[in-house]
């Protein structure tokens, strides 16, 4: 008797933590996710809706689609995101292959000189993000690439965080396999591509996505080189949205517009969530 009011006051226990850590898991959830919802409620209320509500209402009665078709309308939304379409996906299929040439060869390659190299290239990520805007704006003007694809892919086709997590993943294969590739012959090329390649895929798929991310969501670079509406890319659309096409007042049409450049990036976090956490994990393990 006394085992099972024991094994009673255990469940009892169990069943009072789960129902603590679901509530504060569900009060965490809501929190993170109400912005979002704010955000799709507002650019479904019509502009003279939304202004007579002196108390913010979480709800809507009349949902209107009208401000979809002014965020494309009032400016050129659509060029936006081709631009940053092409921009997001030319940047990240250059910075893989440079990127995956450089970890190989940090990870198998000897050559004089390598650890110093590498340690010198580590030492990069000590270096503000500012010095570098800095000294890639003078570049870009002086080579007189403003205003161009250019101008906007070249700063971004490597990154030395993602050489070092791609170089960690690779040293995780066996030497011996790299040396009985060699063995039977196997150029250094077709091992990285037909051995490294395929083992660290959930890897490269996780860096590429976070890269599709980071390119989507930049800001600073893409203001700060072009100031052709023609090279405008969605982060910058935003501000010419504010600036010259709505107006500072009309909220619901900027929130329909920020709906349309979110839903990407949503989709594709939703579609790859696995992948990029299993990636992220195999980045981390070593042995």
């Amino acid at each position: 008797m006394d085992y099972k009011k024991m094994e009673q006051a255990a469940r009892t226990r169990q069943t009072v933590r789960n129902i603590i850590t679901y509530f504060f898991l569900a009060f965490w959830a809501v929190i993170v996710l109400f912005p979002f919802y704010w955000m799709l409620l507002t650019s479904v209320k019509s502009y003279g809706a939304y202004n007579s509500e002196y108390i913010p209402k979480f709800y809507t009665l009349s949902p209107t689609l009208q401000n979809y078709a002014d965020a494309f309308s009032a400016v050129s939304l659509g060029q936006y995101l081709i631009n940053t379409v092409i921009f997001t996906v030319v940047t990240t299929a250059v910075m893989m292959f440079v990127i995956t040439l450089a970890a190989f060869a940090f990870a198998r390659l000897e050559f004089r000189g390598k650890n110093i190299v590498f340690l010198l290239f580590l030492s990069l990520m000590m270096i503000p993000n500012e010095l570098v805007i800095i000294t890639n704006f003078v570049t870009i003007t002086e080579l007189d690439m403003r205003n161009s694809f250019p101008g906007l892919i070249l700063p971004s086709i490597t990154s030395v965080f993602y050489i070092y997590l791609l170089k960690e993943n690779f040293e995780q294969v066996p030497d011996s396999l790299y040396y009985a590739a060699k063995v039977d012959g196997t150029s250094d090329l077709k091992y990285l591509l037909k051995v490294l390649v395929p083992i660290s895929r959930p890897t490269l798929i996780t860096i590429a996505i976070l890269k599709v991310i980071e390119c989507w969501n930049s800001y600073v670079w893409p203001r700060l080189i072009t100031d052709d509406e023609r090279y405008f890319l969605v982060s910058n659309g935003i501000q010419e949205i504010r600036e010259n096409g709505f107006g500072r007042e009309n909220i619901p049409a900027m929130m329909a517009a920020v709906v349309v450049i979110s839903v990407p990036l949503i989709v594709l976090f939703l579609l790859f969530r696995n992948k990029i956490m299993a990636g992220v994990s195999r980045g981390g393990l070593k042995g």
